[in-house]
């Protein structure tokens, strides 16, 4: 990892992601009665629960509003949740003003033109390996996987290990304590 890589990653204190796009795959599938339903991998709500053992705050910022959403949420222990923000730089000014942190302080990771204003202003911008161009050539780094698809897990461990934690999930895990 270079250095400045790791100059940003050192910082980061809060992970804010997008929902569909990073924590989906960005399809939207509803029933007959027009009941929403998403699909999330389990590894990235494993790395979800990894960077808050670790003592990272997590957030999400979603344009669309969806009760699978918060629920999904609520699951992972996500406290800070802003769903039908369709100006996604008013909720993170926000929940950046709550916690009293500073733009270097923060990861996101976002997929689709709604999210250039959030991540050019944050420390460490970041996207799925299926974003937009527009998305990819603004990032700071970007994840092998897709969204949906085990991208927040990537950069889960990123972090992790770039702020030497890594070592201690696994050694929890040999010990039986995942």
């Amino acid at each position: 990892m270079n250095l400045v890589l790791n100059l940003r990653i050192s910082r980061i204190r809060l992970v804010i992601l997008d929902v569909d796009g990073v924590l989906t795959d960005g399809q939207l599938h509803f029933s007959s009665d027009g009941q929403e339903s998403k699909m999330f991998h389990v590894r990235d709500g494993h790395g979800i629960r990894l960077l808050q053992d670790a003592g990272l705050e997590v957030a999400l910022i979603t344009a669309r509003y969806s009760p699978a959403v918060a629920h999904r949420a609520q699951d992972l222990g996500i406290r800070r949740v802003y769903q039908g923000s369709l100006d996604k730089l008013v909720a993170y000014t926000e929940l950046k003003l709550a916690m009293g942190l500073e733009d270097g302080a923060v990861a996101y990771m976002g997929d689709d033109l709604v999210d250039l204003s959030v991540l050019g202003r944050v420390g460490f911008a970041t996207a799925p390996a299926d974003a937009h161009e527009e998305v990819v050539s603004r990032v700071h780094w970007q994840s092998r996987l897709g969204g949906g698809k085990g991208a927040v897990r990537e950069l889960s461990e990123l972090i992790l290990r770039g702020q030497g934690h890594w070592e201690a999930v696994i050694r929890r895990c040999l010990d039986g304590r995942p």
